[in-house]
């Protein structure tokens, strides 16, 4: 019978056996928790920590929670050992299973995972032709002066750019290469950690690829979907005060379904937060809902910087104080939204969006004191289509394609089109 879990390596199994560990350890201080929450009610006092249970109650308890632990490091342990002994990450290749899984596990609990040094957590790499660019430098003969940079969104990885619709291949960056010259680079990253902390990296990793590129780079273009299109826009800021070379080499930006203004459903967890910690009860559960990584909390309003969340509960309710970044001066900002509706009118604005985020956060036009602000030429809104459908949908290869053809050379295709209308 074929192994289900073979495009796993062996550091992935340790990976996954130590957040099996975890979750166990946290559901046994959940469980005391809420029995301890009770016992409360009745006038029992409680261990020395808060929402610990004394006497022979807790003393079971922790008992169990030092087991868990323990049976842990010595599943670790005993993997570890096979680890050197077996060249198991070099044979199993990368799958679209496991990169699934990866992506997914980082943009849940990536910052975790980051902070503990669990091997499942994904570094930031540049990617060209599915390999990452700092293991080898491409041939001057493959690329060009032109570079478009695809940075994914929340618990997705470089290889949703290939996406597929009515059995037809969809690649944005492939797109940008066949019509306009572009060599396409995917970006690949932890979406669970701040995007503040995935800006500054990105905007380190722009440095050194425009450094080390075969050929001068004349035109750069960074193409951003969902949580990547906040992740570009902090690089840019980052990048601006370090005085950085590249972005006086970037000529566009696109962004595909991002929420500059936030994403409701991150904003309705804030509020299970505070429901779950309202009383006694169910406080020790709220711990489930905290388990969120803080990229998926950042996107409660949309931040940026470091600024946003630093010296704040990212739990805790708040109202939105982000700091004010515009729009990069000097370069060509574009925007895609999506809706389920089938047509815009003031209702469907306000009640549909693609499941994640709605217009007037894709579009910015809910809050114009944030300077994040887009030409109306500048903008596109694809209906019928979801949050994940931008990735797939020709119409917007075609839309970005137009938006980053030359002046010249879109009068031309201008006047082509109306002979052949």
């Amino acid at each position: 019978m074929r192994n289900p879990l073979a495009f796993l390596r062996l550091s992935d199994v340790r990976g996954l056996a130590g957040l099996a560990t975890q979750a166990a350890a946290g559901a046994t201080r959940i469980a005391e928790g809420v029995h301890q929450s009770v016992w409360s009610t009745l006038g029992f006092p409680g261990g020395e920590a808060p929402g610990r249970a004394r006497g022979l109650t807790g003393l079971v308890y922790g008992s169990i929670h030092a087991a868990v632990l323990a049976t842990g490091r010595g599943v670790d342990t005993a993997l570890a050992r096979l680890h050197p002994a077996a060249p198991a990450d070099a044979p199993v290749p990368e799958t679209p299973r496991r990169e699934a899984l990866l992506a997914v596990l980082n943009g849940v609990l990536g910052d975790r995972l980051a902070a503990e040094g669990n091997p499942l957590a994904v570094p930031m790499t540049l990617r060209y032709r599915g390999a990452a660019l700092d293991e080898a430098v491409p041939p001057t003969a493959e690329v060009t002066g032109k570079v478009a940079v695809l940075v994914h969104g929340l618990c997705l990885s470089d290889r949703h750019w290939q996406a597929e619709r009515d059995g037809e291949a969809v690649d944005h960056g492939a797109a940008l290469a066949s019509a306009l010259g572009y060599t396409p680079v995917y970006l690949r990253y932890n979406s669970g950690l701040h995007t503040s902390q995935n800006g500054r990296a990105l905007a380190a990793h722009l440095e050194r690829l425009v450094a080390g590129w075969p050929v001068p780079v004349a035109d750069l273009t960074v193409v951003a979907h969902s949580m990547g299109g906040l992740v570009a826009r902090s690089a840019c800021h980052y990048a601006g005060q370090e005085a950085l070379r590249w972005p006086g080499l970037l000529k566009h930006l696109v962004f595909l379904g991002t929420p500059h203004h936030g994403a409701p459903l991150e904003r309705a967890g804030n509020w299970v937060d505070a429901l779950l910690g309202s009383t006694p009860y169910t406080a020790p559960l709220a711990a489930l809902g905290q388990l969120r990584s803080a990229g998926i909390t950042d996107l409660r309003y949309g931040y940026v910087l470091d600024e946003d969340w630093q010296d704040h509960d990212r739990f805790h309710r708040r109202p939105d104080t982000r700091q004010r970044v515009p729009l990069p001066e000097g370069v060509a900002c574009y925007a895609v939204a999506a809706t389920r509706a089938a047509r815009r009118s003031a209702l469907a604005n306000r009640l549909t969006g693609d499941d994640w985020v709605p217009l007037h956060s894709a579009l910015s036009d809910a809050d114009p004191r944030r300077s994040v602000r887009f030409e109306a030429a500048a903008q596109r809104i694809v209906y019928r289509t979801s949050h994940l459908g931008l990735l797939s949908h020709p119409d917007v290869s075609r839309q970005i394609v137009q938006w980053l053809t030359p002046a010249a050379g879109r009068a031309r295709a201008d006047g082509g089109a109306r002979r052949l209308s």
